[in-house]
Protein backbone atom coordinates (compact mmCIF):
# COMPACT_ATOMS: atom_id res chain seq x y z
CA UNK A 1 0.00 0.00 0.00
CA UNK A 2 1.09 3.63 -0.61
CA UNK A 3 0.92 6.46 1.51
CA UNK A 4 -0.55 8.53 -1.35
CA UNK A 5 -3.90 7.84 -3.20
CA UNK A 6 -3.21 6.66 -6.98
CA UNK A 7 -3.96 9.85 -8.39
CA UNK A 8 -2.17 11.64 -5.71
CA UNK A 9 0.70 9.14 -6.34
CA UNK A 10 0.64 10.18 -10.15
CA UNK A 11 1.02 13.50 -9.33
CA UNK A 12 3.89 13.11 -7.28
CA UNK A 13 5.64 11.24 -9.69
CA UNK A 14 4.58 13.69 -12.44
CA UNK A 15 6.31 16.40 -10.28
CA UNK A 16 9.51 14.71 -9.50
CA UNK A 17 9.84 13.20 -13.17
CA UNK A 18 9.60 16.90 -14.66
CA UNK A 19 12.60 17.97 -11.32
CA UNK A 20 14.66 15.05 -12.46
CA UNK A 21 14.53 15.79 -16.18
CA UNK A 22 14.93 19.31 -15.68
CA UNK A 23 18.77 18.91 -13.88
CA UNK A 24 19.24 16.26 -15.82
CA UNK A 25 19.54 18.73 -18.96
CA UNK A 26 21.87 20.93 -17.00
CA UNK A 27 24.15 17.50 -16.81
CA UNK A 28 24.27 16.33 -20.53
CA UNK A 29 22.23 18.82 -23.13
CA UNK A 30 25.22 20.59 -22.98
CA UNK A 31 27.72 17.96 -24.03
CA UNK A 32 27.40 18.59 -27.77
CA UNK A 33 27.41 22.77 -27.69
CA UNK A 34 30.55 22.83 -25.87
CA UNK A 35 32.39 23.97 -29.31
CA UNK A 36 29.62 26.25 -30.14
CA UNK A 37 30.34 27.98 -26.62
CA UNK A 38 33.46 28.72 -27.13
CA UNK A 39 33.07 30.07 -30.45
CA UNK A 40 30.64 32.28 -29.54
CA UNK A 41 31.78 33.82 -26.71
CA UNK A 42 35.60 33.69 -28.29
CA UNK A 43 36.82 31.55 -25.69
CA UNK A 44 38.93 28.97 -25.35
CA UNK A 45 37.64 25.07 -25.21
CA UNK A 46 38.97 24.61 -22.37
CA UNK A 47 37.71 27.70 -20.16
CA UNK A 48 34.36 26.42 -21.53
CA UNK A 49 35.12 23.01 -20.16
CA UNK A 50 36.27 24.76 -17.30
CA UNK A 51 31.89 25.61 -17.18
CA UNK A 52 31.31 22.05 -17.02
CA UNK A 53 34.04 21.18 -14.17
CA UNK A 54 32.44 24.07 -12.11
CA UNK A 55 29.30 22.50 -12.42
CA UNK A 56 29.32 18.84 -11.90
CA UNK A 57 31.64 19.84 -8.75
CA UNK A 58 29.34 22.40 -7.19
CA UNK A 59 26.12 19.43 -7.90
CA UNK A 60 28.72 17.10 -5.38
CA UNK A 61 29.20 19.26 -3.01
CA UNK A 62 25.47 20.40 -2.32
CA UNK A 63 24.90 17.12 -2.90
CA UNK A 64 26.97 16.28 0.52
CA UNK A 65 24.53 18.04 2.82
CA UNK A 66 21.10 19.41 0.85
CA UNK A 67 19.29 15.95 1.11
CA UNK A 68 19.55 16.22 4.66
CA UNK A 69 18.78 19.74 5.25
CA UNK A 70 15.78 18.76 3.20
CA UNK A 71 15.07 16.40 6.63
CA UNK A 72 15.20 19.51 9.02
CA UNK A 73 13.50 21.86 6.49
CA UNK A 74 11.14 20.26 4.54
CA UNK A 75 11.79 18.12 1.40
CA UNK A 76 9.79 19.93 -1.11
CA UNK A 77 11.08 22.81 0.04
CA UNK A 78 14.64 22.18 -0.39
CA UNK A 79 14.04 20.54 -4.21
CA UNK A 80 11.87 24.30 -5.08
CA UNK A 81 14.62 25.84 -3.96
CA UNK A 82 17.34 24.59 -5.90
CA UNK A 83 14.80 23.98 -8.59
CA UNK A 84 14.71 28.07 -7.98
CA UNK A 85 18.42 28.87 -8.29
CA UNK A 86 18.83 26.26 -11.20
CA UNK A 87 16.56 28.69 -12.97
CA UNK A 88 18.31 31.50 -12.00
CA UNK A 89 21.59 30.20 -13.26
CA UNK A 90 20.06 28.84 -16.51
CA UNK A 91 18.95 32.45 -16.90
CA UNK A 92 22.26 33.58 -16.53
CA UNK A 93 24.47 31.56 -18.35
CA UNK A 94 21.26 32.28 -21.59
CA UNK A 95 22.42 36.01 -20.94
CA UNK A 96 26.22 35.05 -20.05
CA UNK A 97 28.97 37.96 -22.25
CA UNK A 98 31.98 35.68 -21.59
CA UNK A 99 33.10 33.06 -20.12
CA UNK A 100 33.52 34.21 -16.96
CA UNK A 101 29.92 34.64 -16.30
CA UNK A 102 28.92 31.60 -18.22
CA UNK A 103 31.38 29.74 -15.55
CA UNK A 104 30.01 31.48 -12.58
CA UNK A 105 26.44 30.85 -13.96
CA UNK A 106 27.11 26.51 -13.94
CA UNK A 107 28.39 27.07 -11.04
CA UNK A 108 24.72 28.41 -9.77
CA UNK A 109 23.25 25.44 -11.74
CA UNK A 110 25.31 23.11 -9.72
CA UNK A 111 22.90 23.91 -6.51
CA UNK A 112 20.80 21.91 -8.40
CA UNK A 113 22.81 18.63 -7.69
CA UNK A 114 21.20 16.41 -5.06
CA UNK A 115 17.75 16.73 -6.92
CA UNK A 116 17.42 12.84 -7.70
CA UNK A 117 18.28 11.78 -4.10
CA UNK A 118 15.97 14.36 -2.91
CA UNK A 119 13.42 12.73 -5.30
CA UNK A 120 13.82 9.53 -4.21
CA UNK A 121 13.53 10.24 -0.55
CA UNK A 122 10.10 12.08 -1.30
CA UNK A 123 9.07 8.96 -3.05
CA UNK A 124 10.11 6.38 -0.63
CA UNK A 125 8.18 8.35 2.20
CA UNK A 126 5.10 8.31 0.01
CA UNK A 127 5.30 4.52 -0.81
CA UNK A 128 5.13 1.86 1.36
CA UNK A 129 4.94 -1.67 -1.04
CA UNK A 130 8.37 -2.46 -1.83
CA UNK A 131 7.76 -3.42 -5.20
CA UNK A 132 5.77 -0.67 -6.43
CA UNK A 133 8.68 1.63 -4.82
CA UNK A 134 11.19 -0.58 -6.87
CA UNK A 135 9.37 0.20 -10.21
CA UNK A 136 8.90 3.98 -9.27
CA UNK A 137 12.19 4.26 -8.41
CA UNK A 138 13.89 2.64 -11.46
CA UNK A 139 11.55 5.05 -13.34
CA UNK A 140 12.79 8.19 -11.61
CA UNK A 141 16.62 7.09 -11.98
CA UNK A 142 16.64 6.01 -15.16
CA UNK A 143 16.28 9.67 -15.99
CA UNK A 144 19.12 10.73 -14.46
CA UNK A 145 21.44 8.31 -17.35
CA UNK A 146 20.04 10.48 -19.77
CA UNK A 147 16.38 11.16 -21.52
CA UNK A 148 16.97 8.10 -24.14
CA UNK A 149 19.59 10.19 -25.70
CA UNK A 150 17.16 12.89 -26.73
CA UNK A 151 18.68 15.57 -24.75
CA UNK A 152 22.62 15.43 -25.72
CA UNK A 153 21.10 15.70 -29.40
CA UNK A 154 18.18 18.39 -28.95
CA UNK A 155 21.39 20.37 -27.30
CA UNK A 156 23.40 19.51 -30.66
CA UNK A 157 20.39 20.60 -32.75
CA UNK A 158 19.32 23.76 -30.78
CA UNK A 159 23.23 24.49 -30.73
CA UNK A 160 23.08 24.51 -34.11
CA UNK A 161 19.95 26.24 -35.77
CA UNK A 162 19.48 29.09 -32.67
CA UNK A 163 23.29 29.08 -30.75
CA UNK A 164 24.28 27.86 -27.58
CA UNK A 165 22.05 30.23 -25.56
CA UNK A 166 19.31 28.44 -26.49
CA UNK A 167 19.60 25.78 -24.88
CA UNK A 168 19.91 27.25 -21.56
CA UNK A 169 16.83 29.04 -22.36
CA UNK A 170 14.97 25.67 -23.01
CA UNK A 171 16.66 24.40 -19.71
CA UNK A 172 15.03 27.71 -18.19
CA UNK A 173 11.86 26.64 -19.24
CA UNK A 174 11.84 22.94 -17.94
CA UNK A 175 13.02 24.92 -15.11
CA UNK A 176 10.06 26.80 -14.39
CA UNK A 177 7.88 23.95 -15.22
CA UNK A 178 9.17 21.59 -12.93
CA UNK A 179 9.28 24.39 -10.13
CA UNK A 180 5.46 24.76 -10.65
CA UNK A 181 4.65 21.40 -10.23
CA UNK A 182 6.59 20.69 -7.19
CA UNK A 183 4.92 23.60 -5.73
CA UNK A 184 1.19 22.61 -6.56
CA UNK A 185 1.65 19.05 -6.92
CA UNK A 186 4.69 17.51 -4.66
CA UNK A 187 3.28 16.66 -0.76
CA UNK A 188 5.68 17.87 1.92
CA UNK A 189 7.60 15.46 4.39
CA UNK A 190 9.74 16.94 6.75
CA UNK A 191 11.44 13.88 9.13
CA UNK A 192 13.55 15.71 11.37
CA UNK A 193 12.17 19.49 11.90
CA UNK A 194 13.79 19.36 15.57
CA UNK A 195 17.05 18.51 14.55
CA UNK A 196 20.20 20.94 13.52
CA UNK A 197 22.79 21.15 11.21
CA UNK A 198 26.12 20.90 11.88
CA UNK A 199 27.48 23.41 9.70
CA UNK A 200 30.92 22.77 10.94
CA UNK A 201 31.05 19.55 9.63
CA UNK A 202 30.00 20.20 6.28
CA UNK A 203 32.33 23.04 6.02
CA UNK A 204 35.20 20.97 6.72
CA UNK A 205 34.10 17.84 4.34
CA UNK A 206 33.20 20.77 1.72
CA UNK A 207 36.42 21.52 1.69
CA UNK A 208 37.49 18.39 1.53
CA UNK A 209 35.30 16.80 -1.27
CA UNK A 210 36.12 19.97 -3.30
CA UNK A 211 39.60 19.64 -2.85
CA UNK A 212 40.28 16.09 -3.49
CA UNK A 213 37.73 17.25 -6.78
CA UNK A 214 39.62 20.27 -7.83
CA UNK A 215 43.22 17.88 -7.63
CA UNK A 216 41.28 14.91 -9.93
CA UNK A 217 40.55 17.44 -12.38
CA UNK A 218 44.40 18.66 -12.60
CA UNK A 219 45.92 15.06 -12.42
CA UNK A 220 43.26 14.59 -15.49
CA UNK A 221 45.09 16.56 -17.96
CA UNK A 222 47.97 13.67 -17.88
CA UNK A 223 51.58 14.68 -19.18
CA UNK A 224 50.61 18.65 -19.05
CA UNK A 225 48.94 18.55 -15.30
CA UNK A 226 50.49 20.88 -12.81
CA UNK A 227 51.37 17.86 -10.39
CA UNK A 228 52.57 19.91 -7.67
CA UNK A 229 49.45 22.01 -7.44
CA UNK A 230 47.26 18.79 -8.02
CA UNK A 231 49.20 17.31 -5.30
CA UNK A 232 48.88 20.44 -2.87
CA UNK A 233 44.92 20.19 -3.17
CA UNK A 234 44.57 16.14 -2.71
CA UNK A 235 46.72 17.17 0.89
CA UNK A 236 44.43 19.97 1.36
CA UNK A 237 41.54 17.44 0.88
CA UNK A 238 42.98 15.18 3.28
CA UNK A 239 43.71 18.06 5.70
CA UNK A 240 39.65 18.95 5.49
CA UNK A 241 39.01 15.16 6.11
CA UNK A 242 40.79 14.96 9.25
CA UNK A 243 39.60 18.10 10.77
CA UNK A 244 35.57 16.98 9.42
CA UNK A 245 36.39 13.44 11.43
CA UNK A 246 37.73 15.83 14.37
CA UNK A 247 34.59 17.80 14.56
CA UNK A 248 32.62 15.22 14.47
CA UNK A 249 33.79 13.33 17.66
CA UNK A 250 33.03 16.88 19.26
CA UNK A 251 30.20 17.57 17.91
CA UNK A 252 26.90 17.45 20.07
CA UNK A 253 24.63 17.06 16.60
CA UNK A 254 27.24 15.82 14.08
CA UNK A 255 26.55 15.58 10.75
CA UNK A 256 28.08 11.77 10.37
CA UNK A 257 28.40 10.43 13.94
CA UNK A 258 31.69 8.60 13.79
CA UNK A 259 29.31 5.36 15.31
CA UNK A 260 27.66 5.46 11.68
CA UNK A 261 31.20 4.96 9.95
CA UNK A 262 31.47 1.62 11.79
CA UNK A 263 28.26 0.42 10.53
CA UNK A 264 27.66 -1.62 6.95
CA UNK A 265 24.87 0.54 5.61
CA UNK A 266 27.52 3.37 5.23
CA UNK A 267 31.37 2.71 3.69
CA UNK A 268 30.36 -0.64 1.87
CA UNK A 269 27.73 1.49 -0.39
CA UNK A 270 30.11 4.84 -0.79
CA UNK A 271 33.09 2.49 -1.15
CA UNK A 272 31.16 0.21 -3.98
CA UNK A 273 29.91 3.44 -5.65
CA UNK A 274 33.26 5.15 -5.80
CA UNK A 275 34.50 2.00 -7.33
CA UNK A 276 31.91 1.37 -9.88
CA UNK A 277 31.98 5.16 -11.08
CA UNK A 278 35.62 4.76 -11.53
CA UNK A 279 36.28 1.35 -13.53
CA UNK A 280 33.32 2.25 -15.79
CA UNK A 281 32.13 5.43 -16.17
CA UNK A 282 35.52 7.40 -18.24
CA UNK A 283 35.58 3.69 -20.55
CA UNK A 284 32.71 4.71 -21.96
CA UNK A 285 32.23 8.44 -21.89
CA UNK A 286 36.28 9.09 -22.87
CA UNK A 287 37.60 5.92 -23.99
CA UNK A 288 35.41 4.66 -26.02
CA UNK A 289 34.36 8.11 -27.61
CA UNK A 290 37.77 8.83 -28.01
CA UNK A 291 38.60 5.72 -29.93
CA UNK A 292 35.71 5.93 -31.92
CA UNK A 293 36.80 9.35 -33.55
CA UNK A 294 40.73 8.46 -34.24
CA UNK A 295 41.59 8.13 -37.58
CA UNK A 296 44.29 5.86 -36.82
CA UNK A 297 43.97 2.78 -35.43
CA UNK A 298 40.04 3.75 -34.31
CA UNK A 299 37.00 4.09 -36.75
CA UNK A 300 37.24 7.60 -37.86
CA UNK A 301 33.67 8.63 -36.67
CA UNK A 302 32.99 12.47 -36.31
CA UNK A 303 31.84 13.37 -32.56
CA UNK A 304 28.16 13.44 -33.94
CA UNK A 305 28.13 9.99 -35.39
CA UNK A 306 30.16 8.87 -32.85
CA UNK A 307 27.63 9.52 -30.09
CA UNK A 308 24.64 8.49 -32.35
CA UNK A 309 25.78 4.97 -32.94
CA UNK A 310 27.07 4.57 -29.41
CA UNK A 311 26.35 7.14 -26.76
CA UNK A 312 22.85 7.14 -27.68
CA UNK A 313 21.96 3.36 -27.92
CA UNK A 314 23.47 3.07 -24.49
CA UNK A 315 21.36 5.82 -22.78
CA UNK A 316 18.06 4.53 -24.35
CA UNK A 317 18.90 0.67 -23.39
CA UNK A 318 19.51 1.76 -20.19
CA UNK A 319 16.18 4.17 -19.91
CA UNK A 320 14.45 1.38 -20.74
CA UNK A 321 16.21 -1.55 -18.42
CA UNK A 322 16.24 0.71 -15.40
CA UNK A 323 12.26 0.21 -14.65
CA UNK A 324 12.91 -3.51 -15.11
CA UNK A 325 15.71 -3.08 -12.62
CA UNK A 326 14.19 -1.43 -10.16
CA UNK A 327 10.91 -3.75 -10.23
CA UNK A 328 13.31 -6.88 -9.66
CA UNK A 329 15.17 -5.40 -6.77
CA UNK A 330 12.57 -6.32 -3.95
CA UNK A 331 11.90 -9.52 -5.21
CA UNK A 332 15.56 -10.94 -5.92
CA UNK A 333 17.56 -8.42 -3.83
CA UNK A 334 18.69 -5.14 -3.69
CA UNK A 335 22.42 -6.41 -3.34
CA UNK A 336 21.76 -9.26 -6.30
CA UNK A 337 20.49 -7.16 -9.07
CA UNK A 338 23.31 -4.71 -8.33
CA UNK A 339 25.81 -7.72 -8.99
CA UNK A 340 24.15 -8.81 -12.04
CA UNK A 341 24.82 -5.73 -12.87
CA UNK A 342 28.56 -5.70 -11.86
CA UNK A 343 29.09 -8.94 -14.01
CA UNK A 344 27.49 -7.64 -16.82
CA UNK A 345 29.79 -4.87 -16.86
CA UNK A 346 32.56 -6.74 -16.52
CA UNK A 347 31.39 -8.62 -19.36
CA UNK A 348 31.14 -5.45 -21.35
CA UNK A 349 34.73 -4.17 -20.58
CA UNK A 350 35.63 -7.76 -21.46
CA UNK A 351 33.91 -7.52 -25.31
CA UNK A 352 35.15 -4.06 -25.70
CA UNK A 353 38.98 -5.19 -25.06
CA UNK A 354 38.58 -8.81 -27.41
CA UNK A 355 36.56 -7.56 -30.13
CA UNK A 356 35.45 -4.11 -30.08
CA UNK A 357 38.36 -2.59 -30.53
CA UNK A 358 38.95 -3.58 -34.19
CA UNK A 359 35.40 -3.88 -35.13
CA UNK A 360 32.78 -1.31 -34.64
CA UNK A 361 29.66 -3.58 -34.56
CA UNK A 362 31.07 -5.11 -31.41
CA UNK A 363 31.52 -2.00 -29.87
CA UNK A 364 28.10 -1.44 -30.52
CA UNK A 365 26.97 -4.55 -29.14
CA UNK A 366 29.56 -3.75 -25.98
CA UNK A 367 28.18 -0.43 -25.02
CA UNK A 368 24.70 -1.39 -25.65
CA UNK A 369 25.59 -4.02 -23.39
CA UNK A 370 27.22 -1.64 -20.89
CA UNK A 371 24.22 0.27 -20.96
CA UNK A 372 21.88 -2.62 -19.52
CA UNK A 373 24.22 -3.55 -17.08
CA UNK A 374 25.86 -0.04 -15.59
CA UNK A 375 23.09 2.01 -16.93
CA UNK A 376 19.91 1.02 -16.25
CA UNK A 377 21.05 -1.93 -13.51
CA UNK A 378 24.29 -1.16 -10.97
CA UNK A 379 23.80 2.83 -10.93
CA UNK A 380 19.79 2.27 -10.24
CA UNK A 381 20.44 -0.07 -7.43
CA UNK A 382 23.94 2.52 -6.16
CA UNK A 383 21.21 5.14 -6.23
CA UNK A 384 18.34 3.24 -4.79
CA UNK A 385 20.55 1.53 -1.89
CA UNK A 386 21.46 5.28 -1.08
CA UNK A 387 17.98 5.73 0.26
CA UNK A 388 16.79 2.59 1.79
CA UNK A 389 20.17 1.82 3.74
CA UNK A 390 20.09 5.26 5.31
CA UNK A 391 20.00 5.71 8.89
CA UNK A 392 16.43 5.87 10.22
CA UNK A 393 17.26 8.79 12.26
CA UNK A 394 18.97 11.40 9.13
CA UNK A 395 17.49 9.27 6.19
CA UNK A 396 18.86 12.31 4.15
CA UNK A 397 22.50 11.34 5.37
CA UNK A 398 23.34 8.51 2.21
CA UNK A 399 21.69 9.49 -0.40
CA UNK A 400 24.04 12.70 -0.09
CA UNK A 401 27.40 11.09 0.60
CA UNK A 402 26.29 8.32 -2.14
CA UNK A 403 25.61 11.45 -4.92
CA UNK A 404 29.34 12.40 -3.61
CA UNK A 405 30.45 9.35 -4.31
CA UNK A 406 29.42 9.42 -7.67
CA UNK A 407 30.94 12.67 -8.75
CA UNK A 408 34.14 11.45 -6.92
CA UNK A 409 34.19 8.16 -8.70
CA UNK A 410 33.52 9.90 -12.21
CA UNK A 411 36.95 12.52 -11.21
CA UNK A 412 39.05 9.34 -10.80
CA UNK A 413 37.71 7.62 -13.88
CA UNK A 414 38.87 10.48 -16.21
CA UNK A 415 41.84 11.24 -13.65
CA UNK A 416 42.93 7.74 -13.89
CA UNK A 417 41.94 5.64 -16.80
CA UNK A 418 42.64 8.20 -19.87
CA UNK A 419 46.02 8.92 -18.12
CA UNK A 420 47.03 5.09 -18.07
CA UNK A 421 46.22 5.02 -21.80
CA UNK A 422 48.24 8.30 -22.41
CA UNK A 423 51.22 6.44 -20.85
CA UNK A 424 50.62 3.69 -22.61
CA UNK A 425 49.55 4.31 -25.44
CA UNK A 426 46.36 2.31 -25.99
CA UNK A 427 42.80 2.31 -25.05
CA UNK A 428 43.43 -1.02 -23.90
CA UNK A 429 45.40 -0.52 -20.75
CA UNK A 430 42.79 2.26 -19.70
CA UNK A 431 39.88 -0.55 -20.02
CA UNK A 432 42.41 -3.37 -18.19
CA UNK A 433 42.39 -1.13 -15.58
CA UNK A 434 38.82 -0.40 -15.05
CA UNK A 435 38.30 -3.67 -15.96
CA UNK A 436 39.96 -4.40 -12.25
CA UNK A 437 38.46 -1.68 -10.35
CA UNK A 438 35.19 -3.06 -11.55
CA UNK A 439 36.50 -6.72 -9.79
CA UNK A 440 37.23 -4.53 -6.59
CA UNK A 441 33.13 -3.36 -6.60
CA UNK A 442 32.06 -6.43 -7.09
CA UNK A 443 33.62 -7.61 -4.38
CA UNK A 444 33.06 -4.49 -1.93
CA UNK A 445 28.90 -5.11 -2.87
CA UNK A 446 29.18 -8.32 -0.85
CA UNK A 447 29.67 -6.04 2.53
CA UNK A 448 26.66 -3.99 1.44
CA UNK A 449 23.77 -5.64 3.85
CA UNK A 450 20.30 -6.14 2.69
CA UNK A 451 17.84 -3.17 2.98
CA UNK A 452 14.97 -5.47 4.83
CA UNK A 453 12.07 -3.11 4.79
CA UNK A 454 12.99 -2.51 0.75
CA UNK A 455 12.27 -6.28 0.36
CA UNK A 456 9.87 -8.20 -0.26
CA UNK A 457 9.48 -11.16 2.48
CA UNK A 458 10.30 -13.32 0.08
CA UNK A 459 13.69 -12.14 -0.94
CA UNK A 460 14.84 -10.14 2.48
CA UNK A 461 15.35 -14.25 3.71
CA UNK A 462 16.59 -14.10 7.08
CA UNK A 463 15.85 -11.03 9.90
CA UNK A 464 18.03 -8.00 8.52
CA UNK A 465 19.91 -5.59 10.83
CA UNK A 466 17.96 -2.41 11.78
CA UNK A 467 19.52 -0.17 9.57
CA UNK A 468 16.24 1.95 7.70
Amino acid sequence: MSRASQPGLASLMTALLAACIAFQLNASMLSPVLLTMAKELQASEAAVGLSQTAFFTAAALFSLFLPRLGDMLGRRRVLLGMLLVMLAGSVLAAMAPSVAVLQLARLIQGVSGPVVPVCLLMLYHEVDDPQRYGLLMGVITAVNGGIAGIDAIAGGWLATVFGFRAVFWCIALFAVLASVLVAWLAPESRPSPQARMDWYGVGWLVLSLGSLLWALHLAAAGRDADWLLSAGMAAVGMLGLGLFLYTEQRSSHPLLALSLLRQRCIWPLLLTTVLTMTGVFAIINGLVMAHAQQTVGGFGLSAERAAWLLLTPYALVGWLVGPLAGQLAPRWGYGRVLRLGLAGSLLAIVLMLTQGLSSLGWMMAATVLAGVAYAGTANIMLNGLGVVLSPAGSPGLLPGLNAGAFNLGAGLSFALLPAVQSLRGSPSDGMLLGLGIVVLAGGCSLLIPRPGQAESVASAGVSQDSFV
